[in-house]
């Protein structure tokens, strides 16, 4: 008989994108992502120029599949914390992607295993029906389907680490 592994025995990784945090919080950011994942982590953390007076790190995560929900659950109390998990998608699970900031709350979506965000066909369909005809309506449903909203509040923030470096920390055992 063939033996089958549990979801959770499955391998994940991905990253943690913190875009903005206060210093005050980052040794809780590190403490509530290294419980999210059964491991301490330690970040480094770097000056955020587009926040006066914030932090950004990013952190590339091994762990079970489901860490990323994880991660993001732990992370998502935080009202001025921006950040974005993501999941890469593998054999038997797909990707995932949690975007936070402190106007918005939190976003999710299904990735595919090139990272592309995948919409669902029942949210497509709820679009067209709210929109009707008004394409200006379809489109502010589809935008809001994308998160394109978190897209464009984290954006400048993202441009921040276009020369951090990188640096992959791997779990053992």
């Amino acid at each position: 008989m063939a033996e089958t592994v549990a979801p959770a025995a499955r391998a994940a990784r991905g990253v943690l994108f913190v875009h903005s945090s206060p210093r005050a919080l980052c040794p809780h950011v590190e403490w509530a992502a290294g419980r999210a994942l059964g491991v301490p982590v330690n970040f480094d953390w770097q000056e955020q120029p587009v926040l006066r007076g914030t932090q950004r790190a990013e952190y590339y995560w091994e762990g079970a599949a489901g860490s990323g929900a994880r991660i993001a659950s732990a992370l998502r109390g935080w009202d001025q914390l921006r950040f974005e998990v993501s999941e890469d998608a593998a054999p038997g699970s797909d990707g995932a992607r949690w975007m936070h900031t402190p106007e918005l709350g939190v976003f999710f979506a299904q990735t595919d295993s090139v990272g592309n965000t995948v919409v669902p066909e029942d949210r497509i369909r709820y679009a067209m029906e709210v929109g009707g005809y008004d394409p200006q309506e379809l489109h502010r449903e589809l935008r809001l389907a994308l998160g394109q909203a978190w897209d464009d509040e984290l954006e400048p923030f993202r441009h921040a680490s276009d020369f951090a470096p990188v640096v992959w920390l791997h779990q053992v055992g």
